[in-house]
């Protein structure tokens, strides 16, 4: 198995050397090698060899084997990020960016003759920071407040039997204990047996909050406030929109509420407790307890996506791309893969699309360009360059003009890549795929997209007639726009020629 610290690069790591989070914790393998976790993002035969490309996940406690990865932030725990470090927070951070803008997808599919206006529309509103991105905690915080209210005014409680001494003219229950306990003392009378204070063992009832549909609320109430201070960081630009001042105050409710239930001696619930008939037939109860099933979904979600983050960003930079051939001024629409939004990420993957997921004509030049994800049959050339999305480029009506593929990669890593160094490196790849004989197709020109850690950036290089940029953008606020508007101008370049 040959690892690899970017999908352009020639060598691999040492065998020694573990990944880092400086690598993108990719790898070239063949049937018989020995992979650990892995998804499979590209796979084909070369000469006659078959070649898988893999991607690796990030480990979910810092370090990893099989294969080894050592020195990655463990991802920051609900309630408990001022124990993690700067460099975790940000990656959270970035993650949830990226999610959000995947997950606009799915709500424009909801009109899918719109589906590309819509999602642009949302990626719009997402350059604005001042306007922050809906989110789960967002929902209940405009859903949840006044049922919340109705629940503290109205807190669930029953009346426990215990055993105390009573006064006799206060007794009113006896069960069969007591009466043992009143045959044991000495006299003949119950006056005499209750001795100097008159006192006997009596059942008393005492009302009692501590119930599991309490202890439910309780637990909710601690996690929708530790997500909601979590949003509440993410968005420090956007304290004057409504969707912030909605979250700031259901999490001062949340607080205030949870601190009354602690006074009551009210525990918390474990998270795989059995639902009784009040979480199940109450109305408020039941509200309480669905949206802390969300949050529980949704935490235990974070996992997987962190450890995937690669995925989903490959299908953020696919999304650019559509989105930015659909705004050029000739582009239309003609052909668009049906696609299939999941309610929960597979392996960091929200969708499945056939392939191409797009297909655009030009008009004015008269080229068609597909857009390609994963392909299931990408090609030598494809194969060789490691870029597991790619974009072709056609002449339909020009007989003598072959069709050319742009690479596109999409290396994601903890830490900043090099934007001048990555394009550098791209070009020199495509310089020597330009060397493979027997090719109908070529590979032209490569894109690199990766995320820019909240400094976006871009850079190019030439070498022997190919063409790459390197666009480090991310997906919320002034990068997201920086990085569309990079992207468009490359497209512009590519497929118009101009410079």
């Amino acid at each position: 198995m040959l690892r690899l610290p970017r999908p352009w690069s020639n060598k691999g790591l040492d065998p020694s050397e573990p990944f880092g989070p400086q690598h993108s914790l990719l790898s070239e393998a063949g049937p018989s090698d020995e992979v650990g976790e892995h998804v499979v993002l590209m796979k084909n035969e070369v000469r006659g060899e078959p070649r898988q490309l893999l991607l690796h996940p990030y480990p979910k406690r810092g370090t990893a084997k099989s294969p080894d990865r050592v020195g990655f932030p463990p991802r920051p725990r609900k309630g408990k990020e001022e124990d993690a470090n700067e460099e975790a927070l940000d990656a959270l951070t970035r993650m949830n960016e990226v999610t959000a803008r995947i997950q606009e997808l799915g709500e424009a599919l909801i009109d899918p003759t719109n589906l590309w206006s819509n999602l642009a529309n949302a990626w719009d509103r997402a350059e604005r920071e001042e306007d922050p991105r809906m989110a789960e905690i967002v929902r209940q915080a405009g859903e949840l407040i006044p049922v919340l209210k109705a629940f503290r005014e109205r807190i669930r409680r029953v009346l426990r039997r215990h055993r105390e001494l009573t006064s006799l003219d206060r007794v009113q229950e006896m069960d069969q204990g007591s009466m043992r306990w009143l045959s044991r003392q000495p006299g003949r009378t119950i006056a005499e047996r209750a001795g100097a204070n008159q006192r006997i063992l009596a059942v008393v009832r005492h009302e009692d909050f501590d119930t599991l549909e309490n202890r439910v609320a309780h637990s909710y109430l601690h996690l929708a406030g530790d997500v909601g201070r979590e949003w509440l960081r993410e968005h420090p630009r956007a304290q004057s929109s409504k969707r912030f001042q909605s979250v700031a105050s259901f999490v001062k409710l949340c607080k205030t509420i949870a601190t009354d239930l602690a006074d009551m001696g009210i525990a918390r619930a474990t998270t795989d407790i059995t639902p009784n008939y009040v979480l199940m037939e109450n109305q408020t109860y039941r509200l309480i307890r669905e949206a802390w099933e969300a949050l529980l979904k949704r935490e235990k979600a974070l996992d997987e996506l962190w450890a995937w983050q690669a995925q989903t960003w490959t299908d953020f930079s696919v999304l650019a791309i559509v989105l930015a051939l659909h705004d050029l001024p000739d582009a239309e629409l003609i052909a668009q893969a049906p696609i299939s939004f999941r309610e929960e990420a597979v392996n960091g993957v929200w969708f499945d699309q056939e392939r191409p997921i797009a297909v655009f004509w030009l008009k004015n030049i008269g080229r068609v360009v597909e857009v390609m994800a994963r392909p299931e049959k990408p090609g030598t050339l494809l194969t060789l360059s490691r870029a597991h999305v790619a974009l072709r480029i056609s002449s339909p009506f020009d007989d003598s003009a072959f069709a050319h593929r742009v690479a596109v990669w999409t290396p994601h890593a903890l830490s900043r890549l090099p934007t001048q160094e990555s394009a550098t490196n791209a070009v020199s790849r495509l310089a020597e795929l330009r060397r493979v004989p027997g090719q109908t197709e070529l590979i032209r020109h490569g894109l690199v997209l990766m995320p820019g850690h909240h400094e976006p950036d871009a850079a190019s290089a030439e070498k022997d007639g190919a063409f790459a940029e390197a666009i480090a953008f991310d997906a919320v606020g002034s990068s997201l726009a920086h990085g569309r508007e990079a992207i468009r101008g490359f497209l512009h370049r590519d497929i118009w020629g101009a410079t």
